[in-house]
Order: structure tokens, then sequence, then C-alpha cells
């Protein structure tokens, strides 16, 4: 069994290996009993999307890891990966501009460059 931190590992790995956009990860663990980290990362497309939840799915399952579920392979638009203390998801950007998880879960927000 991965520890949290190889778990997190494994799946930057996995999507930076499909070229994923802006991968975040938020420490949760002071936050939620249920989960202690918390990946986002964005997909330009539809197939893209589910490419990269399927390289984290098979380059976890080659470690030993299953998922506990996966949601959204249907629609393509966000796909949630649950690997237990780890969740994943893999969204696309107005989706993930839209819910704006980060915000939601206290990571700080990123500096904008603003033109003056």
């Amino acid at each position: 069994m991965l520890s949290t931190q190889e778990i997190t590992q494994a799946v930057i790995a996995a999507l930076e290996d499909v070229k994923a956009q802006d991968i975040e990860v938020i420490n949760t663990s002071k936050m939620s009993p249920l989960f202690e980290c918390m990946i986002i990362a964005s997909a330009q497309s539809t197939r893209q999307t589910k490419a990269l939840a399927d390289n984290v799915e098979k380059k976890l399952k080659e470690l030993g890891e299953e998922p506990l579920s996966v949601e959204g392979q249907q629609s393509g638009e966000w796909i949630l990966l649950d690997f237990g203390e780890v969740l994943v998801h893999v969204m696309q950007p107005a989706v993930r501009a839209y819910y704006n998880l980060e915000e939601l879960w206290g990571a700080k927000p990123k500096q904008r460059d603003v033109a003056k």
C-alpha cells in the first residue's frame, strides 16, 4: 500500500505524461477527515480529460492502487478519481473556473499578471 505522498507523486507523474495543465495539489488534511489531499488538473478537451483520467487509473493500478470510485467518465467535462486519501479532479477549464475548487478548499489564490 502506497503512502499519501507516493500516491500524490504517481498521480502528478501520470497527469504530466498526458500533458495536463495547471496541476494544483491542495493539502486538505486539516479541513476534512475524509481525505488528505486533492489534486486538480485541467484538460483542453473531452478526449484529453478521459485520457488523463485513464492514465492516472492505469499508472496507479500498476502500483497496486485501485480507485474506490470514478465519476464523470460519461461526459468527460469533469472526472473524479477517488483513491481514498487522495482525490483527483480532471476538469476542462470552464468547469474548473465555474466550480473554483481551489478557493473553496482554501488554496492560495494564484497571482494574476495585471497590466497597469
